[in-house]
């Protein structure tokens, strides 16, 4: 006897019995918790409102938990360009079944820091080939692609426990050719990049205070920025003594 398979899904404390979510069921429940109340407190952090709902990346991490992995439905919610919706989407993609295409084409809606960041750590800095993306979207001119590089080196070298050093060292040359953008947003993800590999292990931290003194050596103001930015963190008392506790 076949048996039908039914998924709960627990929204807003309602129990919906159903085979699949549908994407208008999605878009529905994304407005009917849209907060515009949060907006005004968003855009001081530098956050874009363009379209946004207001919804806290904690509701959005719940509902992505309740859904599951939705190639399919990822692609609806992104193509929306609401940036709840899309970082609803990178919570629910399945990382095996990303394309480069559907990469380049991602990267190319960013416009705020908030999305560009969620877009790296939910779902690309699981997907092998952009690795290789890295390198290409640092030498991007759109602020957010650029930071999109930098923010993947973050966020690789905290997730992935098992990087070995000389992967990460060969960052070193991207991170150091970001140094002199002066934008805001590519700044500070250049010196977010270096102080996660800094703070992985001894040795990384000794290489990771060697490049911020060549950048430092730069003569640029981001540059100058990003170098006491590192230097600053790594040499802490805090850090060396965590990584001292590190075999």
């Amino acid at each position: 006897m076949a048996v039908t398979i039914r998924i709960i899904f627990n929204f807003n404390k309602k129990v919906c019995m159903k085979k699949d979510y549908k994407f208008d069921e999605i878009m529905e429940e994304l407005k009917s918790r849209a907060k515009p109340g949060n907006l005004e407190g968003m855009a001081r952090f530098g956050i874009n409102g363009d379209k946004r709902l207001g919804i806290s990346i904690l509701e959005l991490r719940k509902m992505g938990k309740s859904i599951g992995k939705n190639h399919g439905l990822a692609l609806k919610l992104w193509a929306t360009k609401i940036p709840d919706a899309m970082i609803l989407a990178a919570l629910v993609d399945d990382s095996a079944k990303v394309t480069e295409q559907q990469a380049e084409s991602w990267v190319k809606d960013l416009n705020s820091w908030d999305v560009c960041d969620q877009l790296c750590m939910n779902l690309f800095d699981r997907v092998p080939f952009t690795k290789k993306k890295i390198r290409e979207w640092s030498k991007r001119d759109e602020e957010f692609v650029k930071r999109a590089s930098f923010a993947l080196i973050a966020y690789i070298a905290w997730h992935d426990k098992k990087a070995p050093d000389e992967m990460l060292i060969g960052f070193f040359p991207v991170i150091k050719s970001g140094a002199t953008d002066e934008r805001n947003y590519v700044k500070k993800a250049v010196s977010w990049a270096l102080r996660n590999i800094g703070k992985k292990n001894l040795n990384l931290n000794k290489k990771a205070i060697e490049l911020a003194r060549e950048i430092k050596n730069i003569d640029s103001k981001p540059s100058r920025w990003i170098a006491y930015d590192v230097i600053r963190e790594l040499e802490s008392e805090a850090v060396q003594k965590r990584l001292r506790k590190i075999k």
